[in-house]
């Protein structure tokens, strides 16, 4: 029988855009804000960690990164510890394997960080480190970068659905308003529609505002099990449900119709199953955001919507406060940043306050179940879902 397990702390680091120091640095201050946020946890409780970071080998120069992260973050895992590399994922990828660990029993207190440096001095090596997540002969030496493949899935859909430009910047809208009310997020000055479809062109139908962005950030969490838990909180946040499912790689080899992820369909079906949930339970979402696009399509695919009525969900004002659930209330990748192993992580910690209504002017009103969404590509996606003490 599997144990319980629950959040009990998380921070973020205190600004994401372009961070002044190293990625110790970052590291080292994600940690001290999961600490400060739980004074009852000490470091030399934790007994695993979990390192989430995409490509510091090349931002920062540095592998064999879980110990050496550890010994920023100022602890000494016994139990457990590793670095876990998924792409964009990476965070949420490393929430799970910080639950598995827990829930089998080989760890009780487990800290979670995902830290990316990803400004370096030449803008060029920038894309060239974004170019390693796709694959290299048959994807990157042709040019298909992130922006091309989601606006391929935005112009499928647009075919499909009719989903017009002007709903694809009302996601951005939404998302940069929210993140004007967080403290972190690197782009908290509102806009209008006018202005995203005014904004630079990237590639048709995508324009910068539609894009999230190359950011420095970092976020942890600490997991514990149940009894443990309720010693270190009285206001523990637990997992109900989660799930991971890929249908492919390559764009070539995809079997998925890009408009419509059902692979991720089938990852938060499981997922609500597991946590005994439906789609509408869920009150606060936080989703991946890499492009416009991208939520839209995820709204259909996690149930909140029919597919094809995306573009109308968000228009409706079904994604934001006071519709059917609010969607990025802290800005989603599009305004708050996207540090891609930080952005799981930074997620999860979101939902953690919102679920503890300690969001401040972001809340959530009696949210009391969570979901977080993350992908590594159109068809490879992770779903975690939290229930707050009241619900479990």
């Amino acid at each position: 029988m599997t144990r319980k397990v629950a959040l009990v702390a998380g921070g973020t680091t205190s600004k994401w855009g372009v961070y002044p120091g190293t990625l110790r640095d970052i590291i080292s201050e994600a940690a001290k804000a999961c600490f400060d946020s739980n004074p009852r946890i000490k470091a030399d409780q934790i007994q695993g960690f979990i390192f989430c970071s995409v490509f510091p080998e090349r931002s920062a120069y540095q592998s064999h990164t879980a110990p050496w992260a550890a010994e920023c973050a100022g602890v000494k895992p016994n139990r457990i510890f590793c670095r876990v590399e998924n792409m964009c994922g990476s965070g949420t990828v490393g929430i799970r394997t910080a639950y598995t660990a827990i829930a089998s029993g080989l760890a009780d207190l487990v800290m979670v960080l995902g830290a990316e440096k990803m400004f370096v001095p030449n803008p060029q090596e920038i894309m060239l480190n974004m170019l390693t997540g796709v694959d290299r002969e048959w994807e990157g030496s042709t040019g298909l970068t992130a922006p091309v493949q989601f606006a391929l899935a935005a112009q499928a859909h647009m075919r499909k659905y009719g989903t017009t430009e002007e709903q694809l910047a009302l996601v951005s809208t939404k998302n940069h308003l929210n993140a004007s009310r967080n403290p972190y997020s690197q782009f908290p000055k509102p806009c209008t529609v006018a202005d995203v479809l005014a904004s630079k062109p990237v590639t048709s139908p995508l324009k910068i505002f539609d894009c999230s962005s190359i950011t420095d950030g970092g976020a942890a969490v600490i997991l514990a099990a149940e009894e443990l838990a309720k010693e270190l909180t009285d206001n523990p946040v637990y997992i109900l449900g989660t799930c991971q499912a890929a249908s492919g790689f390559n764009y070539a080899n995809i079997p998925d119709d890009w408009a419509d992820w059902d692979v991720l369909n089938q990852a938060a079906q499981t997922a609500y199953k597991m946590a005994g949930i439906k789609p509408k339970d869920v009150d606060v979402a936080e989703v991946h955001d890499c492009f416009s696009i991208s939520e839209i399509i995820e709204y259909e695919a996690l149930g909140f919507c029919l597919k094809g009525e995306g573009g109308n969900f968000v228009a409706s004002g079904c994604s934001d406060y006071g519709g059917q659930v609010v969607v990025n209330p802290r800005g989603g990748l599009i305004g708050c940043g996207h540090p891609l192993g930080a952005t799981g992580v930074a997620q999860a910690v979101e939902v953690f306050r919102q679920l503890r209504n300690e969001a401040g002017e972001r809340q959530v009103a009696n949210a009391k179940i969570g979901l977080n969404h993350n992908l590594s590509g159109i068809a490879e996606h992770h779903v975690v879902i939290y229930g707050s003490k009241e619900v479990l």
